[in-house]
């Protein structure tokens, strides 16, 4: 018997104009010991299928159609106390960002034990002997120590094991996992996808997995479900949907995910947040306004745009009058390297082995502990004047990780991208300002009346785009990228990575590209430093790197990544 029928599932959310239906006539099966993966683009109703299933529809959104059934018995018609008992019981859910999951006021402890006291109806050491169990098999050390702690006190992926372990305490026979492993490092990402099919393969729960990481998708599941706007557009075996596909759309989001065992010029893509299928228009850089700052083809080419000598960075941990009694952590030991024009140079590492550490020092956000960062041959620390102070700035720009945050939510995008070229008075007037903030919005894929809107009107794919604009407003000569699409679908990052691809060809930028998305990274980068621990470890073409790492890290890494061989090649260039 299955474990969960989905018969003819709508979802709707009315409104003034009328009714926005999220979900369109879904129909979806899991069995017991099953993985079934949704995967598709953000609105594609994905994580909306999740809610409804869990009785956890956000006001107005009402099922408006179909049925929902658990284990024989239908639990969408159920009342709110019903529900409230089924959850957890017979229903867990994995969120995806395990700070907002897990309540920061309250230990690790007190969360376990509430849970399995309200669910399972056990005394208060039962529950907490049974909460112990439960982290130790997840795979938390030392769990009678660990159980005391706050979430704030673990790491990430050890939250995550933590939000697992809360989802399993009950004993549920279904388990919804939404995004699990989104933004994680790739040993941290293994652990956990490791981890969920071992529960299945004991346990024989079922598991809906919900993500866009298709790699996740071919590595851990046995059914997969695609949908687009709202509708299933195709479904079946994993090795099936994957390595033959038949939907188009299906064809294209396959297409669109970064390869690591071939670099390609440009990624597919799915055309739907812009133009950014066709290449950008060839920009002609000695009359272009961005090629007229002086910082494009400087001085000796021989000489780096950016050389890293040495650099250490350290962050006190316990602060004293007495010297002896302060404690610091050091997130950058000894880092070297140079950055070629023109090259783009890639960092990777996990969380916390000093990436954007090292990152932050070029871009000047934060002052190094030792050693120098030089920008074309000179100390960006000692600038002989403000003057030289200011060009510097000019010359070194940061796209950040998360374009929800930022970008200034009560600016209009003109202002936001006209803000730098007034700073460092890059233009003589404010009919000027408004041309060339025109201008950079087209580069970037965006119309001229994107401008006059706010920013909370684009798709994260877009917000980048602004983003990207804004740094390029300063006629960078060294653009820093920090993780520009980890948070964006697959599709949506092919277009951002495209968009980057075209604008260091057309202006010759240099870039510092920082990710732990290793085909990403294969893709992006002419050379890869590997850091692990505050070190780099090892340094290397990219080729040279993916096909013959040296240090055991980044073996490590190479053995860890996603494997995609599943993944259809065919007609990728049509799609």
């Amino acid at each position: 018997m299955a474990l969960l029928e989905i018969n003819g599932l709508s979802v709707a959310y009315p409104g003034r104009k009328g009714d926005f239906i999220a979900v369109d006539h879904a129909d979806v099966t899991i069995h017991p010991g099953q993985i079934v993966g949704v995967v598709g683009e953000s609105g594609a109703g994905k994580s909306t299928i999740g809610n409804a299933i869990m009785g956890l529809l956000e006001p107005p959104g009402e099922i408006s159609g179909g049925s929902i059934t658990l284990k024989g018995q239908r639990i969408d018609a159920l009342d709110s106390k019903a529900m409230r008992a089924l959850r957890g019981r017979d229903i867990s859910i994995i969120m995806q960002d395990p700070l907002t999951a897990l309540n920061p006021l309250y230990t690790v402890e007190q969360q376990l034990v509430e849970t399995i006291h309200f669910h399972a109806g056990v005394g208060e050491s039962e529950a907490r002997k049974k909460a112990v169990d439960v982290l130790a098999a997840v795979g938390i050390p030392e769990p009678e120590v660990r159980i005391k702690h706050y979430p704030h006190q673990f790491s990430g992926g050890m939250r995550q094991r933590v939000v697992i372990a809360l989802a399993l305490s009950t004993e549920p026979s279904l388990i919804i996992a939404d995004e699990p492993t989104t933004a994680l490092d790739v040993s941290i990402q293994a652990q956990i996808l490791g981890l969920i099919k071992e529960l299945v393969r004991e346990r024989q729960v079922g598991v809906m997995l919900i993500t866009h990481d298709m790699g996740v998708i071919a590595e851990t599941t046995d059914h997969v479900v695609v949908m687009k706007d709202g509708v299933i557009v195709e479904q079946g075996t994993t090795q099936q949907v994957l390595g033959k596909p038949s939907h188009p759309y299906s064809r294209s989001l396959i297409a669109s995910v970064p390869r690591a065992d071939v670099r390609v010029h440009r990624f597919a893509n799915l055309q739907s947040d812009g133009p950014a299928g066709k290449a950008l228009p060839t920009i002609d850089v000695s009359t272009h306004w961005l090629g007229q700052g002086g910082h494009h083809n400087v001085g000796d080419s021989q000489v780096p745009v950016i050389e890293v000598r040495d650099l250490t960075v350290r962050f006190q941990t316990v602060r004293s009058l007495l010297p002896s009694r302060r404690r610091s952590m050091t997130a950058a030991n000894k880092v070297s390297f140079a950055i070629k024009p023109g090259e783009v140079f890639g960092i990777v590492g996990e969380s916390g082995s000093g990436k954007s550490t090292v990152a932050k020092i070029i871009a000047g956000l934060l002052e190094p502990s030792e050693g120098q960062v030089l920008l074309d041959g000179r100390d960006i620390a000692k600038p002989k004047d403000e003057a030289e102070r200011q060009a510097q700035r000019r010359a070194i720009q940061m796209v950040f990780q998360d374009p929800y945050s930022s970008l200034n939510p009560r600016m209009r995008v003109r202002d936001i991208v006209a803000e730098p070229i007034e700073l460092h008075k890059l233009a003589a007037s404010r009919e000027e300002v408004d041309t060339i903030v025109h201008d950079l919005l087209g580069l970037v894929g965006l119309g001229k009346e994107a401008g006059e809107r706010y920013a909370h009107a684009f798709s994260g794919g877009q917000r980048q785009r602004i983003s990207i604009a804004r740094a390029l407003a300063t006629r960078p000569r060294f653009l820093i990228c920090d993780e520009p699409t980890s948070a964006l679908d697959v599709s949506i990052q092919a277009q951002v990575l495209n968009l980057l691809k075209d604008l260091q060809e057309a202006l010759d930028l240099t870039l510092l590209f920082i990710s732990h998305d290793l085909p990403v990274m294969r893709q992006m980068c002419d050379r890869i430093g590997v850091m692990y621990q505050g070190e780099m470890v090892e340094l290397a073409d990219t080729q040279t790197l993916f096909e013959d790492p040296r240090h055991a890290h980044t073996q490590t890494l190479m053995r860890l990544m996603p494997k995609l061989d599943i993944l259809s090649r065919e007609g990728i260039e049509a799609a």
